[in-house]
């Protein structure tokens, strides 16, 4: 079976990853769930729930040294939904939470990965978003982000429920 390192950030979508979640066993994906710290605090009353429907402990922070990995080698990331703040983190080799860590690593392990944004137009006219962007496509990332993609909504007007999870499985699907 293929795994699945599926990471959110903390954004109205995480509220719905559990159907994500689904989506992805549906298409023979075993998904592990990774979250950001903020993240993890926004689902804290869902997490022993997500971890039965993953069957993994549902990860948000580093190891200790020595401790042991429980989960399985990933064959595809993707990071969905990423802020503006750990697609910039990302962009820039800055490992700020474990999630970001993992991808800034995957980049030099050759791991297909997909980025799928959620960021306002606020924050999307922040000139780094797209310096960032850019950056992660040049080294391989597929980011998700404009037309056939996330198109940024006004501030205070999220479609968490809209949200195009499917967009990021089916780049996953084709890399592996």
């Amino acid at each position: 079976m293929r795994t699945l390192y599926l990471f959110c950030a903390a954004a109205p979508p995480i509220y719905h990853v559990a159907g994500a979640i689904e989506a992805a066993q549906a298409r023979g994906w075993d998904v592990c769930l990774g979250l950001t710290s903020t993240a993890a605090t926004w689902l804290h009353d869902n997490l022993s729930g997500l971890e039965t429907l993953t069957g993994h402990p549902v990860r948000s922070a580093y190891r200790m040294p020595g401790d042991e990995n429980v989960w399985p080698k990933a064959d595809a990331i993707c990071f969905a939904p990423i802020t503006a703040n750990s697609l910039n983190a990302w962009a820039l080799g800055l490992t700020p939470s474990w999630p970001v860590g993992v991808v800034v690593e995957g980049i030099g392990k050759r791991i297909p990965m997909v980025a799928l944004p959620c960021v306002n137009e606020a924050l999307a006219a922040h000139p780094q978003v797209d310096r960032s962007v850019g950056v992660l496509r040049a080294a391989g990332v597929t980011v998700l982000y404009g037309e056939g993609g996330w198109v940024p909504n006004p501030s205070g007007q999220g479609r968490p429920a809209e949200y195009p999870w499917h967009l990021a499985l089916d780049v996953a699907d084709r890399t592996v």
